[in-house]
């Protein structure tokens, strides 16, 4: 079993940054690949970034492209999500997930293919 946990959300002005964290703990972080997703009122939940077991390969939804960045240190058992340029649109509760990858350039944006989730934290960004 692997647990997550998120932090870092909260309220911010379009326009503002925050920076999202979420620890591993039960396995092996650097076995996983690592994804984040979001989830707004009344939609399904939407892949937003995921990353390789030690973070070579990124991948973004379209609308986060250039605003939004997903790292992880691996010594810390922790990856992050730095979101720029904030949005209204942003808003959502985002949750970090995971699933078994060994050490292969695997990913996915498929919320299915993860196994594992935290159990997210809301953030709100107001015009």
């Amino acid at each position: 079993q692997v647990q997550l946990v998120e932090s870092g959300g909260g309220l911010v002005q379009a326009g503002g940054s925050l920076r999202l964290a979420c620890a591993a703990s039960g396995r092996t972080f650097s076995n996983y690949c690592m994804g984040w997703f979001r989830q707004a009122p009344g939609k399904e939940r939407e892949f937003v970034a995921t990353i390789t077991w030690n973070g070579g390969f990124a991948y973004y939804i379209d609308s986060v492209k250039g605003r939004f960045a997903v790292s992880r240190d691996n010594a810390k058992n922790t990856v992050y999500l730095q979101m720029n340029s904030l949005k209204p649109e942003d808003t959502a509760v985002y949750y970090c997930a995971a699933f078994y990858s060994g050490r292969g350039t695997f990913y996915s944006t498929e919320r299915a293919k993860y196994d594992y989730w935290g159990q997210g934290t809301q953030v709100t960004v107001s015009s």
